[in-house]
């Protein structure tokens, strides 16, 4: 379980600014939700606290019975590796390695042995639709394609949180749709593949694809109308 409990956050300084505060979020393995809100309003430094990139100014962030921001360095990216997958707009596909490198960073940084390793990455890729595309430079890649290799590389450790930021921001809808298909999939999936799902978008449709949508304001979040899903 992801918990959020009166989550604040201010930054700027001597001219600072709140971003947001009060902030409660409870979402439980199998859920899938999106966080709407305006350009600025905060939704990639909420990412950023979760994933324990930075710091909250007040609240709890627990995952999994752990308060991310009690933990030293190296068990908050010992938890970052282990237990979230990451999605960004931008892909961040490393450009030298081949699709199946890439997809594989996470089990070498795991220390996962080899074998097993080249099996679950060819399962990720056939997942994603990429299954004969090991080989491929990113050059060589689709935007849509590409971003099928970040989610393949998010999911194939198996996380209990994927944390998406604009994942779909930089597609055409064609894509798009297929890419938030793959997302909500795996979140759904039964039993030690499923996942907590969270999306930050700025588009109701990509939104649609979520269990519930929540608007993101500097006085916290709001639910908004539920999503029609396509």
């Amino acid at each position: 379980m992801l918990l959020l409990d009166s989550v604040a956050k201010t930054v700027g300084g001597a001219h600072s600014r709140t971003v947001f505060r009060g902030l409660d979020l409870e979402l439980r393995a199998g859920e899938y939700v999106a966080i709407m809100g305006e350009s600025g309003v905060g939704k990639s430094t909420l990412l950023n606290l979760i994933a324990g990139l930075d710091r909250p100014d007040g609240g709890r962030i627990v995952l999994d019975g752990r308060d991310i921001h009690t933990l030293d360095d190296d068990e908050a990216t010992r938890l970052r590796r282990g237990a979230m997958g990451f999605v960004f707009q931008a892909f961040h596909v490393l450009p030298h390695l081949s699709v199946a490198g890439n997809v594989e960073l996470p089990l070498l940084l795991l220390g996962v042995g080899r074998r097993e390793a080249r099996a679950r990455v060819q399962a990720a890729l056939d997942d994603v639709g990429l299954g004969g595309r090991g080989d491929s430079l990113p050059r060589e890649l689709s935007g849509g394609e590409m971003q099928r290799v970040a989610i393949a590389r998010a999911l194939v450790h198996r996380p209990s949180l994927i944390l998406a930021d604009e994942p779909t921001g930089n597609l055409d809808q064609g894509s798009a749709a297929q890419i938030l298909s793959l997302l909500r999939g795996r979140i759904k999936a039964e039993g030690a593949q499923g996942a907590m799902g969270l999306l930050v978008t700025h588009s109701a449709s990509a939104a649609a694809s979520a269990d519930r949508v929540l608007r993101l304001t500097a006085e916290g979040l709001a639910p908004l109308d539920p999503p029609t899903r396509r």
